[in-house]
């Protein structure tokens, strides 16, 4: 067998051409030839072929994030490739979709793995490969006994690569084990900034490029600050840092001993930041949709469960920092483009673990445009003949989703701090993502009062995010977030009978009942933050994500539909 760095790969050719053929949807992004690219100025035009340049590099430090051996296998492909060998060509196909040797397809949730024996670890490439959860959490034990607090917090950061040291662990800051990528991505991003006339934009650059090269939290919080601040500029540029794919780190909670040790010393455990990259020019009609949006945001803030116990980062006493974006995609590198079973519709950023928030900073809502209008139509009818009483198709209307999203991300931005975010351990992310769902769903008839939305578009959301919750294939936990989230979501209203199944299997909908059926999911989540109590979250998530007949039935009827398993990114810079 054909072997590459020594492992053989675990799919035919037939078997791979397949997977990247007939089960692969293409995401276009923006090409030169689309008139956004056009209407920009000649400088501007500069300044994207230096961002993309940067954004580029930046998969590099992804790839090395995600798996020790992503980018020699990645080489090894690239070279049979061009040699005309047709396994590695389709293999690399594979490599590109997934962005890495291994993740999850996205109908059934199978691992897909194109080399026998190579897994992602747990811990992902955070952490030495071969460390596990048990060896983790006794390194951590004995270097709290040698009183090793200031490494221990430096290990449970969320921007730190950990190494073998001895018998310890050691910690290393991204600007350190990342410093030849990070130096070239400063030079192109200050390249950019030398050519760029729009001043907000251009200082946002300079601050970036500077976080990259200095080991200093606080470049980091002054270019999220000036991130957050660019509302009317033309183009986007992204360095993303989410800590959704770090499953080891947030272990540590599950850990009662190891919980009281880093209660008692006060160490904040954030699970590490996989980092992406996205660059795009900004669409100013879309941008003026989500405007409409953001002035509910301080009245939403006083309508959230348990209101009085704990400060948001918006409410009605406080100017509402967020600027929001509609964006034609560019590029998608890094993190973005590990497409393992769906890629984001909209992002909601700085987090609120990080320091640009704690310290009174903004947020930004980037919305992808390229992405969200990326479907099936004709699958789509075949969807909604299985699965939806005829009485309702005429209020499935796509279009109609994106309000949802808008919905969802703003809910990102209210509720409690990040202290309680990350408290329910590996939960964590299942938790948040439900509330910033059940806050969109409990919200939309605020949008109605004030004239934001009609009745009819009302219907529509939720009529199209009721079929979001036809699921594909029963989760897993805790690595599913949002096929979790939409097992709880879908299970709670049944319950409510804000959705119901006649004889034939066909879903109807009774919309006066799915804001109160939102509400109380979100007040269970609000209760579960401020509790601090992974258990609870635990019991939450367990309760409410049983998998019945009626799921099996579903998930079945969907694979014999045809669905799409795997995402193709394609770009043109």
């Amino acid at each position: 067998m054909k072997k590459y760095n020594g492992y053989e790969l675990n799919y035919s050719i037939s078997t791979m051409k397949r997977m990247m053929t007939k089960e692969t949807a293409d995401i276009k992004m923006l090409s030169p030839d689309d008139e956004a690219y056009k209407r920009l100025s000649e400088e501007n035009k500069k300044v994207l072929k230096h961002l993309v340049a940067a954004a580029r590099i930046l998969n590099n430090v992804a790839l090395k994030q995600d798996n020790p051996h992503n980018l020699a296998q990645k080489e090894a492909l690239e070279k049979a490739a061009k040699k005309g060998d047709e396994e590695a060509f389709w293999a690399l196909k594979i490599f590109n979709s997934l962005n890495g040797v291994a993740g999850l397809n996205g109908v059934n949730r199978r691992q897909i793995t194109i080399f026998k024996g190579l897994k992602t670890p747990i811990g992902k490439n955070f952490y030495p490969e071969d460390l596990s959860i048990k060896e983790f959490h006794r390194i951590l034990l004995n270097m709290f006994a040698n009183n090793e607090i200031e490494e221990i917090k430096k290990i449970l950061s969320a921007r730190t690569m950990v190494i073998r040291h001895g018998k310890k662990l050691k910690a290393i800051d991204y600007t350190q084990y990342f410093k030849p990528e990070f130096d070239a991505m400063a030079n192109e991003l200050e390249v950019a900034a030398h050519y760029c006339t729009d001043s907000l934009f251009k200082e946002f650059l300079e601050w970036q490029a500077q976080a990259l090269i200095q080991n200093n939290l606080d470049m980091d919080m002054l270019a999220d600050k000036h991130w957050a601040m660019m509302q009317d500029t033309p183009l986007e540029f992204t360095i993303s840092r989410e800590n959704y794919d770090d499953e080891l780190t947030p272990t540590v909670l599950e850990n009662k001993e190891l919980a009281k040790l880093i209660e008692k010393h006060n160490i904040e455990v954030i699970a590490k930041d996989m980092l992406g990259a996205r660059v795009g020019i900004v669409n100013k009609k879309g941008t003026e949709l989500l405007l409409k949006f953001k002035d509910t945001m301080p009245k939403l803030s006083s309508l959230m469960p348990f209101a009085d116990k704990y400060e948001q980062s918006i409410s009605q006493n406080k100017e509402a920092k967020q600027t929001m974006v509609d964006v034609d995609l560019i590029c998608l590198t890094g993190d973005y483009a590990q497409c393992r079973g769906g890629i984001v519709t909209a992002q909601n950023l700085p987090n609120n673990d990080k320091i640009a928030v704690k310290t009174g900073g903004g947020r930004r809502n980037v919305y992808h445009r390229q992405v969200r209008q990326c479907h099936d139509e004709k699958l789509t009818q075949k969807m909604l003949k299985a699965f939806l009483h005829p009485d309702f198709h005429k209020y499935f209307n796509r279009e109609t989703d994106h309000i949802f999203v808008i919905g969802h991300e703003n809910g990102h931005s209210l509720g409690p701090s990040s202290e309680y975010q990350n408290s329910p351990g590996i939960c964590k992310s299942i938790i948040e993502e439900n509330k910033a769902d059940t806050v969109s769903l409990s919200f939309m008839p605020e949008y109605v009062k004030r004239g934001i939305i009609t009745e009819q578009q009302l219907k529509e959301i939720y009529t199209t995010w009721a079929f979001r919750l036809l699921l594909r294939a029963k989760p897993i936990f805790p690595t599913e977030t949002y096929r979790i989230i939409g097992l709880i979501e879908f299970n709670t209203m049944l319950r409510h009978k804000a959705i119901f199944f006649d004889k034939d299997k066909l879903m109807h909908l009774d919309f006066k009942k799915f804001a109160p059926a939102a509400y109380e999911m979100l007040t269970k989540v609000i209760d579960i933050q401020l509790s601090r109590s992974p258990e609870k979250a635990r019991k939450y998530i367990e309760e409410n994500t049983a998998w019945t007949d009626l799921n099996e039935y579903i998930a079945a009827t969907q694979k014999k539909l045809g669905l799409k398993k795997y995402k193709n990114i394609i770009s043109y810079f």
